[in-house]
This record gives C-alpha cells, sequence and structure tokens, in this order.
C-alpha cells in the first residue's frame, strides 16, 4: 500500500519525460525538405519504431497477441497508431507545428474521457475535470494567439489534428485495457505499435523514398523514429501501468507546450500575450495533475 504514490509518481514522470521527446517532432519535421511528405514522415516514424518495439518486447508482445483479451484491444489500439502518425504530421504540415500540436493533443484528454466512460462507464474526476478545463482553456488561448499566417490550410489541418486526437486517446486508452487484462506494458506496447507498424508499411513503401535523399534526410527520419518514437513511447507503457487513460493524456499535454516553445525559437513561429497565457495555463494544469496525490479508495484503479 505504501508503494502506491511512489509507483503513480513515477508513472507520471514516465509520461512528462515522453512528452518532452514528443514535443520535438515539429521542430525536427521542419528541417525535412519540402518534397517529403507528412505521410512519408508518419508512416516512417511510427513503422521503424513500432518494429523496434516489437523487436525488443517480442516475447511479452507475441503472449499479449495470442491473448484472445488482450488480442482485441491490441487490435483496436493498432488502428489509433495507423491513423495517429498520419494525421499527426499532416496536421502540423497544414496548420503549423504549434497549432497543429495542440489541437492534436489538446482533444485527446476528452476522448479518453469519452472512451472511458463508453466502455466502463467511468465519470472523470472533479481534479481532472477541472486541470483538463484549464489545460483545454489555455490551448485555445494558444490556438487564437498563434500566428497562422504563414499555414496553408489551417481549417484542414486542424480537422486532421481532431482525427490524431482521437486516434491518440484510442491506442491510449487501449493499451489501459491491454494492460489491466493482464499482459505487461512491454507486452501491449510491443505488440500494439508492432500490429501498426505492419499496416503502415506499404505507406511508408509508397510515400518514403525521398527521405533516402540526403544523409540528413535519413538522420532526421532515424532520430523521429529512436527517440520520440521508439524511447517515448518505452516510458509512455511505464506511465499506462499505473495511470487512467484520461489523466494520461492530460499529462501529456505538455508536449504541445514543448512543441510551441520550440516552434517559436527554432522554427520562427510567433505567439502574442494570449498565446503565452494559454502556454502558462497548460503547464499549470499539467503540473497539478500530475503531481497529485490519489484518493485512497481508487488507488487499486489505474
Amino acid at each position: 500500500m505504501t508503494t502506491a504514490t511512489p509507483t503513480r509518481g513515477t508513472g507520471a514522470w514516465a509520461l512528462l519525460l515522453a512528452s518532452l521527446l514528443w514535443g520535438t517532432t515539429g521542430t525536427a519535421a521542419s528541417f525535412l525538405p519540402d518534397n517529403v511528405s507528412p505521410l512519408a514522415i508518419g508512416a516512417s516514424t511510427m513503422t521503424i519504431g513500432g518494429l523496434l518495439l516489437f523487436v525488443v518486447s517480442l516475447r511479452p508482445s507475441l503472449r499479449a497477441i495470442r491473448d484472445a483479451t488482450s488480442r482485441r484491444w491490441l487490435l483496436v489500439g493498432a488502428l489509433g497508431v495507423f491513423v495517429y502518425p498520419l494525421a499527426f504530421y499532416s496536421s502540423m504540415n497544414l496548420a503549423g507545428v504549434a497549432i497543429g500540436n495542440v489541437v492534436s493533443l489538446g482533444t485527446g484528454p476528452v476522448f479518453a474521457a469519452i472512451l472511458e466512460w463508453l466502455f466502463e462507464r467511468h465519470r472523470p474526476s472533479g481534479l481532472w475535470a477541472a486541470c483538463t478545463a484549464a489545460a483545454i482553456g489555455g490551448i485555445v488561448l494558444l490556438s487564437v494567439g498563434g500566428d497562422a499566417s504563414g499555414a496553408p490550410a489551417v481549417v484542414p489541418g486542424v480537422l486532421f489534428g481532431l482525427a490524431a486526437g482521437l486516434a491518440y486517446a484510442l491506442y491510449t486508452y487501449s493499451s489501459s485495457r491491454g494492460i489491466r487484462a493482464g499482459q505487461s506494458s512491454r507486452g501491449v506496447m510491443g505488440g500494439m505499435f508492432g500490429i501498426g507498424a505492419v499496416a503502415l508499411a506499404p505507406v511508408l513503401i509508397v510515400f518514403g523514398a525521398p527521405l533516402l535523399q540526403s544523409w540528413q534526410t535519413v538522420g532526421i527520419a532515424a532520430y523521429l523514429a529512436l527517440g520520440p518514437m521508439f524511447v517515448a513511447y518505452l516510458l509512455f507503457g511505464v506511465g499506462m501501468r499505473t495511470l487512467r487513460s484520461s489523466t494520461a493524456t492530460t499529462i501529456t499535454l505538455l508536449e504541445p507546450f514543448v512543441a510551441t516553445i520550440l516552434a517559436v525559437l527554432v522554427v520562427g513561429e510567433r505567439l502574442d500575450l494570449v498565446g503565452w497565457i494559454g502556454l502558462a495555463l497548460i503547464i499549470v494544469a499539467v503540473t497539478v495533475l500530475a503531481t497529485a496525490r490519489r484518493p485512497a479508495s481508487a488507488r487499486d484503479a489505474p
């Protein structure tokens, strides 16, 4: 009993570190040439990283795939794994790094809570509702205060961001259900992303050739696959052992914060005062939720 709070704290810190890595994706991708499509970036990231997750967790991944109960959730989650990178990188390509990130990740907690309610009739806590409302309010301010003048198509980009948010919530929720079905986090993550990687491989074959045009493009693609994908999702699996999907997706709202800072400092996107206030709301909400103690009655239900 005495280890419940530290274990949850470890999970929260793992998700925070994963979010820092995820926050670099848009900036790293911005250095790729224009002839590299967002479909190529998304497919390469998840295909290579997903196969690595499967290989390093081969035995528990195969065990999770063979188990009928967890396999159902792995297949559902793999659908999210397939859709997410394609929609996420398309959103950033169309709406800009900052807005693409905040819409894609900012809607995740809402979709995750809806999934928990639909499948489990689990009502979100007051703390979750308050923190998520504050973070989403920050996202709205950030979107309003961001400079999207250089973005080619903001509205389609936002729509792709919504699709990415739903896909992100889908595989986050599915991973939590697979773990609760008795499988290890490594097995669930390796199996789910391995299946998703196989589905994405044809997309990579069709669109991925421009990634091989120079050592720079190869290096950026390798970083995206190894850092924000492979290492980050190992950390993500640690977090999902102890946290509900709605809580996890709220904590990972730190990613839009990191992505926006990098977009401003490195990519050259701009924020006005309203946007900076939005960033402050996001970081406060995430910090409160990540460091909050769970009620004793809820500690046995991740």
